[in-house]
């Protein structure tokens, strides 16, 4: 039974009445805070009418409350976003999505986060996107680059590279890079400087990035809105979903990289000279177009050598947070086996001669971790690589031997294109590479697809109409 209030100005003239109605106990066995709604008297109706009309509206109120349908006026966006967050942690959402939902909140907060769940609407949200279009909207992105010798200064206070990227919460990598005149965020700059107990202006020269957000990442903004207003509207909280209404900018089609077969022969006369674990990489890239933290995921007991086949199954990832970790595939359908051509069996076999001589070099200080590719520092001995070290080594591979840039994924959409280009259709290509659904390869491929069938249409015409020509030349000779 709903319970109406009235409510009285100073001069003790109605203005409007509230309705409440019983939610229930908790857990804790208290009363949980009843639903509230308003009503405003039409001043131009008589006070029968008006009671009338309050009846009914409280009925259809504690209708709706019983139905479980009325929106819910107190949480706000901010409030329940980390709710959602925290609900998705223990449903044990990768560890990288995490972050991301988390990093979007400041921007999101300060425009949106202080609305009520109830009162957002897709104009709303459509005004947020197109504050993130402009100049200047990035938040601690500027980027530093060193006026001091950092590596000398740390030196001097007792920091290996190892130590002090340990103690500022970050990849030793990313100490690298500045102590060798590199750029990193303004935020691991912040870092540095605390470490060292110096101002920050002292040590590094600082660029603010003002470019717009790319329209991906207002996407990826409005996917992650649109996942804790989902929630809402899961839990009926709010009637419907405004972002589902909203306009979030529209993503313009990415043509994928891949290199033309000159590229590849040359990078494959090239690698020939490198040290065995990164010729052996580099020629399970090109073979399988694996990701790269699958690669770096891949164990010994992942490889079939009897049958030429390996299981794809890890992903390895790194996070300040964290550091460098295991997490599963990155759907349920990128887990698969895939064949690979004899000539890279038999690279890994040679490899797997040389891992095994490595482990017995490094006797009891080895890590026995089962991972193909491995750290050979003192004290990481047989650690799994760092993700990045790949990237590391294929820039200095490329600029060393004069080759274009080499991204990692380059190498998979080449996978995709040699595939499409000999024929292969597009389900068994989307089972080689895992992706989740045959529409998201068609879609990332679609060019080379076109490309593809021109390809074929050519060959069909040069068959049928230029063998025709061709004995038609050769009569009237």
């Amino acid at each position: 039974m709903s319970n109406i209030r009235p409510r009285k100005n100073k001069a003790g003239k109605i203005t409007s009445y509230q309705i409440r109605v019983f939610k229930g106990y908790g857990p804790d066995g208290r009363e949980l805070t009843p639903y509230t709604a308003s009503f405003k008297p039409d001043p131009d109706k008589t006070e029968r009418q008006n009671q009338k009309a309050l009846n009914k509206f409280a009925v259809e109120f504690e209708e709706k409350c019983r139905l479980g349908i009325v929106a819910d006026n107190r949480q706000t966006f901010a409030e329940y976003a980390e709710y959602v967050i925290e609900q998705k942690k223990r449903s044990g959402i990768k560890h990288k999505t995490l972050l991301s939902y988390t990093s979007f909140l400041p921007l999101i907060n300060e425009h949106i986060g202080h609305l009520k769940l109830s009162d957002i609407r897709p104009q709303h949200l459509n005004s947020f996107y197109e504050y993130l279009s402009k100049s200047g909207v990035r938040r601690k992105q500027g980027k530093a680059t060193a006026k001091r010798d950092i590596k000398a200064l740390l030196k001097a206070k007792g920091y290996s590279i190892k130590e002090a990227a340990k103690k500022c919460g970050m990849a030793s990598n990313t100490v690298s890079i500045v102590c060798n005149g590199g750029t990193i965020y303004e935020s691991k700059a912040d870092a540095i400087a605390e470490l060292l107990g110096m101002p920050k202006k002292q040590l590094f020269r600082i660029e603010q990035d003002t470019s717009p957000l790319s329209d991906k990442t207002i996407i990826e903004y409005h996917r992650f809105i649109s996942t804790v207003l989902h929630q809402a509207e899961r839990e009926m909280i709010i009637l419907y979903n405004p972002a589902a209404k909203a306009t979030p900018p529209k993503l313009k089609k990415h043509i994928p990289h891949y290199f033309q077969m000159e590229e590849i022969s040359r990078i494959f006369e090239s690698i020939e000279q490198a040290p065995i674990k990164w010729k052996l990489l580099l020629h399970l890239f090109i073979s399988s177009g694996i990701r790269r933290g699958e690669l770096a995921g891949l164990k010994w007991d992942s490889v079939d050598f009897e049958n030429n086949i390996i299981f794809i199954n890890n992903n390895l990832q790194y996070s300040p947070q964290k550091g460098i970790y295991d997490e599963s595939t990155k759907t349920p359908e990128s887990e698969r086996y895939l064949n690979l051509p004899q000539e890279t069996m038999a690279l890994l076999e040679e490899y797997k001669a040389w891992y095994e001589e490595r482990k017995q070099a490094f006797g009891d200080s080895w890590h026995d971790t089962g991972y193909l590719f491995f750290q050979e520092k003192v004290g990481n001995e047989g650690k799994p690589m760092h993700p990045d070290s790949i990237n590391n080594y294929l820039t200095k591979f490329a600029d060393d031997n004069g080759l274009p840039h080499i991204n990692p994924h380059a190498f998979r959409h080449t996978q995709a294109s040699i595939l499409y280009f000999n024929g292969i259709d597009s389900v068994s290509i989307s089972k080689r590479l895992g992706h989740s659904r045959v529409s998201t390869t068609s879609d990332i491929y679609a060019h080379i697809i076109k490309e593809a069938d021109k390809r074929s249409s050519d060959c069909i015409a040069d068959v049928l109409y230029g063998k025709k020509k061709t004995d038609k030349e050769g009569k009237n000779e």
